[in-house]
């Protein structure tokens, strides 16, 4: 997922937003696209780029879960938080997955292949707990489940 920065590149991704302070976010979504994270250099290129200083950017990225600062694993795993799944076990299934992969909740395996994140809904209530590998969505997901789907990784 990740590519390495390249500063020209990355000017053109804050381009394509006009380079309009107001577009913050959706800039730092263009560069989660292209890089997979959002750097300390990216940082200070966005910052200066909007006229905005590097606190406020790095801000934004701190306080939205889509964003990161270190370079995630090949493989997304996110396990639901929210009410409605933990009700149905996701603390437990949360714990599974921390002890299999050998990871806590914003971790990333000593291999580099598997990040594990909290979600807060993944729209799935009626099937909780719900777990989402990548873009993909599962619904009643148990610890055999999740076994699989850690399994089908390479995890």
């Amino acid at each position: 997922m990740a590519t390495k920065y390249d500063k020209a590149i990355a000017s053109e991704l804050i381009q394509q937003f006009g380079a309009r302070p107001e577009m913050l976010v959706q800039v730092l979504h263009a560069f989660v696209k292209r890089y997979g994270f959002i750097s300390k250099e990216a940082i200070r290129q966005i910052a200066a780029e909007l006229n905005l200083s590097r606190a406020e950017v790095h801000g934004v990225v701190s306080f939205y879960h889509d964003f990161r600062t270190e370079a995630p694993g090949e493989h997304i795993l996110k396990i639901c938080q929210a009410e409605s799944c933990q009700a149905m076990g996701s603390r437990e299934l949360t714990s599974h997955a921390e002890s299999t992969l050998g990871v806590a909740m914003h971790g990333t395996t000593s291999d580099g292949n598997v990040t594990l994140e909290p979600v807060y809904c993944l729209g799935n209530c009626a099937c909780s707990p719900a777990v989402m590998v990548d873009d993909k969505v599962y619904g009643r997901v148990d610890t055999e489940k999740l076994d699989g789907l850690i399994n089908e990784c390479g995890g």
